[in-house]
């Protein structure tokens, strides 16, 4: 059977052990006693022992009750720190935002975003997750992350702003058969082997679908999460890519421009719109759609 006792209760608790008087008592926390003695009897109740003794003079604090009040005074002042921090957490000037972002977001846009905030607010703490597409979302919906990047607008109640428009790129190894061209069409990729990420990638859905556009399916030689790996393979000769122009040439790899207008991607902020955000949440969010669009310079 599931007991209730409330936090006012043990807050009372604490006042009779310190005063041991329940008239005393009463007047201190501005209750009748009355009151104050049927929330004693009912806490008595609830936890099934007698917590303090009467005596003529007023109260003698039980063993059991000795006990009790010891664990009220801890459970007190937890409460009483989670109040605080929470209140911290949401201090628009103080305050902590939760922000999700895709991997190759890392060393380009995020970076751009924080370094303009924190000159705003440098005393908000920006906690960071960097993560695919998918968890983004997941992480959305639990309410793990409060602001995200991404590439894709989420279905479902969600804000999203467009911040970047970036160019996508075929990417070859420096001895590839195309390491002279300038650029190239998707038709022409057909015998060639692709690396990219995984099944169920935001970017794999983009990538898949440019190529079943233009009516082909190279086979997959590698799969990576990280588009900083799938470049370096590439310049290790194990397959082409398509990638944002701003990954391309990290290594020893050379970039094609690809002859499809929707060979783009458009990177956005998103948050849910069935929940109010946190104020130091709102505050980042103000600050990164004031400032957008952000161009796609390294």
């Amino acid at each position: 059977m599931i007991r209730l006792v409330l936090i006012r209760d043990l807050a009372w608790l604490v006042e009779l052990a310190d005063t041991e008087h329940v008239t005393d008592s009463a007047a201190t926390l501005g209750v009748s006693q009355p009151t104050l003695s049927r929330a004693l009897a009912r806490t008595e109740h609830e936890l099934g022992a007698r917590l303090f003794e009467r005596v003529p003079h007023g109260l003698v604090t039980t063993p059991d009750g000795e006990l009790v009040v010891d664990a009220a005074r801890e459970i007190l002042g937890r409460y009483h720190q989670l109040v605080r921090d929470l209140a911290g957490r949401r201090d628009p000037d103080r305050g902590v935002v939760r922000l999700a972002f895709l991997d190759s977001m890392a060393t380009s846009l995020v970076p751009r975003i924080l370094r303009g905030f924190h000159e705003l607010a440098p005393l908000v703490r920006v906690e960071l997750v960097q993560e695919p597409g998918h968890d983004i979302i997941r992480d959305l919906h639990r309410g793990t992350a409060e602001l995200a990047v991404t590439s894709t607008r989420p279905d479902g109640d969600f804000a999203w702003v467009p911040l970047q428009e970036e160019r996508l790129v075929v990417i070859v190894g420096p001895s590839h058969r195309l390491r002279g061209r300038k650029q190239v069409a998707l038709a022409e990729l057909a015998d060639d082997e692709l690396v990219t990420t995984p099944v169920g990638f935001g970017h794999r859905t983009l990538v898949d679908s440019l190529l079943a556009d233009a009516g082909v399916a190279p086979p997959v030689s590698f799969e990576s999460a990280d588009l900083v790996t799938i470049e370096g393979l590439v310049a290790a000769g194990l397959g082409l890519a398509i990638v944002p122009e701003a990954q391309a040439g990290l290594s020893d790899t050379l970039s094609l421009r690809i002859l499809h207008a929707r060979a783009r991607r458009t990177i956005g902020l998103t948050w849910r719109t069935d929940r109010p955000l946190a104020p130091p949440a709102v505050r980042l969010r103000d600050h990164v759609v004031e400032e957008a669009p952000y161009s796609t310079a390294r």
